[in-house]
């Protein structure tokens, strides 16, 4: 068995989530994600809380059964807390500017680094 596999998934104040046999449907305050599943695996809900089991005890489904969990996890907390990326620029001479909807980013290139902000 996987040892991520084992670990339970919180569901946090405010996410409903509708379990079927191919996918984890998780909704909340920052929207709704609808997650497949891999095969030979299942998702049941005791007590308030995810739990991610293969079909069978087989090798081959250890891999999926980590997978699945961490999957089921991240749209658990995706649709309830978001996500958040932080980037740390150090070094002389290198900066980041956001205009409008750009970040421009001055890495040592010999040309800015032009992202357009989701």
């Amino acid at each position: 068995m996987s040892r991520v596999g084992k670990r339970p998934i919180p569901i946090p104040a405010g996410v409903t989530v509708q379990i079927s046999p191919e996918a984890v449907e998780a909704k909340g305050p920052k929207g709704t994600m609808r997650q497949p599943l891999p095969p030979g695996i299942v998702v049941e809900m005791q007590d308030g809380v995810l739990h991610a089991r293969p079909e069978r005890e087989e090798r081959a489904l250890a891999k999926f059964h980590g997978l699945g969990r961490s999957l089921v996890a991240n749209a658990v907390t995706g649709v309830s807390a978001g996500f958040k990326k932080e980037l740390d620029i150090v070094g002389i001479g290198y900066r980041a500017e956001v205009t409008g909807q750009r970040l421009t980013l001055a890495l040592g290139y010999s040309h800015p680094v032009i992202f357009e902000v989701p």
